[in-house]
């Protein structure tokens, strides 16, 4: 009875130095998605492989990298809509990351693929800097951002964290292909979703001139009757 308690209590209340750690990999990855250029993936890396070797919960590192990355791109969402595209003007001053080609190239996305580009960016190094600030100086619609943001946070920290965490000591030899995996898989998941909704949308389409020639019979109807009508009244 006293191992299984004392397991219980190590799970449900983490040491002191562990909270740190779950904390710093929530701080990392939170300013990371604000636009701060910081090593977000490979600090959920590093706490993902101390879960391996049991001095950390992987629960707990993924729960922390999830959170981090919402709720800072959630930040860097209104930082980026209220100071608008000077942002990047002043940030690309700074840093290389923020170079005007590289700008121009994640505005194209945007406007391409919307929130997909949100959801798809956590999982590209550049995309995860940007995605907020500019989703926000390009006043996408805060829900429509939000939803995505959460999602491609939740699957980003589990599919990163769980990898790193069953790889253990060969994460530094394979872990570089990991995320444009993911990404490809969840891509051709995307790809095969949108054919079938294209497919049934073609069977609707198809089924509708079938009926289309009752309707304006009908109204030629209704209107020859109201015709009619008039002409009764004004004899």
């Amino acid at each position: 009875m006293g191992e299984p308690l004392l397991l219980a209590q190590a799970i449900a209340i983490p040491t002191g130095v562990a909270v740190l750690a779950y904390l710093v990999v929530g701080l990392v990855i939170g300013v990371e998605s604000m636009g701060v250029p910081l090593p977000g993936e490979t600090t959920l890396v590093a706490a993902a492989l101390l879960a391996s070797q049991h001095h950390l919960r992987i629960e707990f590192v993924i729960l922390a990298a999830a959170a981090g990355a919402i709720i800072g791109d959630s930040i860097g969402y209104f930082v980026g809509r209220k100071a608008g595209r000077r942002l990047f003007e002043r940030l690309g001053r700074r840093f290389h990351h923020f170079s005007e080609d590289r700008i121009v190239r994640a505005e194209k996305y945007f406007h391409k693929y919307g929130v997909w580009t949100v959801f798809f960016g956590r999982f590209v190094a550049l995309l995860r800097i940007f995605a907020g600030p500019m989703a926000g100086m390009l006043r996408m619609h805060y829900p429509r951002f939000l939803a995505a943001n959460a999602a491609g946070g939740i699957a980003w920290s589990a599919t990163i964290g769980v990898v790193a965490y069953k790889i253990g000591d060969n994460a530094d030899k394979i872990f570089g292909r990991v995320s444009l995996w993911a990404l490809a898989g969840i891509a051709a998941v995307v790809v095969a979703l949108y054919v079938v909704h294209k497919v049934r949308k073609r069977r609707r389409d198809a089924e509708v001139p079938e009926s289309a020639p009752a309707r304006p019979a009908a109204e030629s109807a209704a209107e020859s009757a109201a015709e009619s009508a008039a002409e009764s009244a004004d004899v």
